[in-house]
């Protein structure tokens, strides 16, 4: 019997729980740093209890936002996926660090920015096709 090399892998459910695990690290992983920037000495726990809520949301929405499932363009999905997985995060800090939205507003603001250049950097680190 031969296999192949290379094979199309299957999107089971182990391949969605290690992609949210991994997913909800490096969001934890940018918070801590977003939040240990703009508020000083945080516990790391707090990053860890925020993270996987906008990674569930920008999983969720990566996947059926994609299929134009809500009547509106791929264009526009995207920055209904952005508002909404930003809005889930200013939900979770907010919660999370004991913050009022106000106060939760810079620290999200500042872990999109770290989330957006550490993803392009090992995006561009491990060679997968990005734009940048």
């Amino acid at each position: 019997m031969v296999v192949p090399l290379q094979s199309i892998v299957g999107g089971g459910l182990l391949a969605l729980v290690v992609t949210f695990l991994l997913t909800a690290a490096f969001y934890a992983f940018t918070l801590h740093l977003a939040a240990t920037f703009f508020i000083g000495d945080v516990p790391s726990q707090r990053a860890a209890y925020a993270a996987p809520v906008p990674a569930l949301v920008s999983i969720l929405l990566g996947e059926y936002g994609q299929s134009g499932v809500f009547g509106i363009g791929p264009d526009l999905l995207v920055g209904v996926a952005l508002v909404v997985a930003l809005l889930a995060d200013l939900a979770a800090v907010s919660v999370a660090y004991r913050l009022k939205l106000r106060s939760a507003v810079p620290v999200v603001v500042l872990h999109f920015a770290f989330a957006a250049v550490l993803g392009i950097a090992l995006g561009n680190l491990l060679g997968v096709g990005l734009l940048f």
